[in-house]
């Protein structure tokens, strides 16, 4: 999660600003490892079973690899999804990216959207919503309870800041 003062290129100064990615749990040397000790594990195990005479199960480990190896690419496809938060004096800017590439967005005004949020008494905030004019879009979805509590804060206090209105700054 960013956040900053930057400047877009339209001149409306950026009041937050929150690009949020799913958590990974393993990075590309990591992955490559894993898969490295879980082949070597599953050869030697097959290689027992050859060993023993039963020729046959030796074939059935390389689908284990096989299994593990896909999930795990499934996974990293899925982690490719992004979700852009923006607000500014004149609107809030919900940009999702799916897995796939598929882009959507949702505008909102500041001044009439509300933060709307689900909470768990035990497990702290499950859901944060931005809801405006019948439309209830769900954010911050890739975050944990405490990720969600600071981001809201954060986003609370932007939303503020907009509802303020530019400030005058005389130059002296």
């Amino acid at each position: 999660m960013t956040q900053g003062n930057d400047f877009e290129d339209a001149g409306e100064p950026k009041l937050f600003t929150a690009l949020l990615r799913p958590h990974r749990a393993l990075s590309r040397k990591g992955f490559l490892v894993l898969m490295a000790c879980f082949s070597v594990i599953s050869f030697g195990a097959g290689m027992v079973f050859l060993w023993m005479g039963a020729w046959p199960v030796f074939g059935f480990f390389g689908l284990d690899v096989l299994a593990i190896y896909a999930a795990f690419k499934i996974y990293d496809r899925h982690a490719k999804a992004t979700e852009e938060i923006t607000v500014t004096a004149s609107e809030i800017r919900v940009r999702r990216v799916s897995p796939r590439g598929d882009v959507v967005e949702w505008a909102f005004n500041p001044l009439w959207v509300q933060v709307d949020r689900v909470e768990h008494a035990e497990f702290g905030i499950e859901q944060l919503f931005l809801v405006s004019r019948g439309r209830r879009v769900s954010i911050a979805r890739f975050l944990g309870a405490e990720e969600k509590a600071s981001f809201l804060s954060a986003l609370l206090e932007a939303l503020q800041d907009a509802r303020r209105g530019p400030t005058y700054n005389p130059v002296t």
